[in-house]
């Protein structure tokens, strides 16, 4: 699937005025190949925070969206040499950057962290289901499935699209709802093109248990090995007691 990226290599130009007002130039490709055809470049024109003037490739001139940017754009249209040199920039300018982008970010890859775990619905009507987290992975296309004995699973699975992060990173859950049954091994199984080989984790029941029940089991075994600790501590010192204690004859 094609997509479309604004390349961050921006040309960025900026000028105040005494009173306050900013004028500033952004320049930037917008592309989904290195191909010529499938690239426009696009010089934007603003004067407080307002664009005014843009030169799109796409178009082959100049365009206004003030009074002001209308005028100037009429003008800059007149500049035969100067729109020659604008339409060339997709092939100079873009080229080059789009090589750059290409070669520093949409060439690497960052493998994913699973994490897997289990909750339990509150309709109750399923004994537990798994959820197989996949987190900070990128690109974006991933493939996550479940193994149940080695055998994928396909039945009860629901998945979410992959979400960004917001740090070029992406993150996506996929839940198995499941009846455990005695002895059974249920692996989480990711396909990523960082990975030269899949990525299978295996659920650990007891790693997998829920806080709650995490804490009462500690809770109680805790007072267990209190309770054997004060036993232990009892019969030693009824031992020693005994030990110590002298008989009297009486007449």
């Amino acid at each position: 699937m094609a997509s479309s990226f604004l390349c961050l290599s921006l040309l960025f130009i900026s000028l105040s005025t005494a009173d306050g007002f900013m004028n500033y130039m952004v320049t930037g490709c917008v592309f989904n190949s290195t191909e010529l055809k499938d690239i426009t470049f696009i010089r934007s024109y603003y004067y407080n925070m307002m664009e005014v003037v843009r030169f799109d490739s796409s178009v082959g001139k100049y365009v206004g969206y003030t009074d002001f940017g209308v005028k100037n754009a009429a003008d800059w249209n007149k500049d035969q040499g100067d729109l020659a040199a604008m339409r060339a920039q997709k092939g100079t300018y873009c080229v080059h950057n789009i090589g750059v982008w290409n070669s520093a970010v949409l060439s690497k890859s960052a493998k994913p962290y699973v994490r897997l775990h289990s909750s339990t619905p509150p309709s109750g009507i399923h004994q537990a289901m798994l959820v197989c987290s996949v987190y900070d992975f990128y690109p974006k296309y991933i493939k996550v499935s479940w193994l149940r004995d080695g055998q994928e699973v396909s039945a009860d699975v629901t998945s979410t699209e992959e979400m960004a992060d917001g740090d070029w990173y992406y993150q996506t859950h996929s839940h198995l709802e499941y009846t455990p049954r005695s002895g059974e091994k249920i692996s989480c199984k990711v396909e990523h093109a960082s990975l030269k080989e899949p990525l299978i984790t295996d659920w650990d029941p007891s790693s997998s248990m829920p806080e709650s029940e995490r804490n009462k089991l500690a809770i109680g075994a805790s007072g267990l090995i209190l309770g054997l600790i004060l036993s232990l501590a009892g019969f030693i010192y009824y031992k020693r007691k005994a030990r110590g204690r002298i008989l009297v004859p009486t007449n």
